[in-house]
């Protein structure tokens, strides 16, 4: 078992959310087809939400916890604190979605292959120059160290530009179309 982020229709009527259709993402199931043959964790992904409206998420909290600077996005804990529902907003899907376009449109330089090291990489690219770049590089190598086991090693991450992509088009369908995500454990 691990952490589903499943598309609800918002705002919530009654006591439950009701969950969205999968009608609404069978589109995905062509982009499932025109991803290459070396995209297998993509296509997988793809064809899950084509057939379910959900994606399993669990593989992903500790990037995007990373690439966001906090903890629990998938996880909607924000939301639970607030509302006493893991949910995600619709405003809040556009943002995720954003965030992981912006870290895909990155990464495009360094070729298909996401890995820890590339991470590090495209984030501090993206913190030179800033405003307060050294204090938010401080900060950015504190969470990588952090993310290291015992021994110092990296996580062995190893997801690609179209999983990654993928991902990002769930958040960005539940955004444009007014669905919310509601974290499922």
């Amino acid at each position: 078992m691990g952490l589903d982020n499943v598309a609800v229709q918002w705002p919530r009527t009654g006591r439950f959310y009701d969950p969205v259709a999968p009608a609404e993402f069978v589109d995905f199931a062509e982009l499932a087809e025109k991803l290459p043959l070396h995209a297998g964790p993509a296509a997988a992904l793809a064809d899950h939400v084509a057939k379910t409206g959900t994606v399993r998420v669990t593989g992903y909290t500790e990037l995007v916890d990373l690439l966001f600077g906090l903890n629990g996005v998938l996880f909607a804990t924000d939301a639970a604190a607030e509302d006493e529902d893991p949910v995600i907003s619709p405003d809040d899907c556009a943002w995720i979605a954003g965030g992981l376009e912006r870290f895909v449109n990155g990464h495009q330089e360094f070729g298909d292959e996401i890995t820890f090291e590339t991470v590090s990489t495209v984030l501090r690219r993206a913190l030179e120059g800033s405003r307060l770049a050294e204090q938010q590089l401080r900060w950015l190598q504190s969470r990588l160290d952090a993310l290291r086991d015992d021994t110092g090693n990296a996580p062995q991450w190893s997801y690609t530009i179209a999983e990654l992509d993928v991902l990002a088009k769930f958040y960005r369908r539940c955004a444009n179309r007014g669905f919310a995500v509601y974290a499922d454990f």
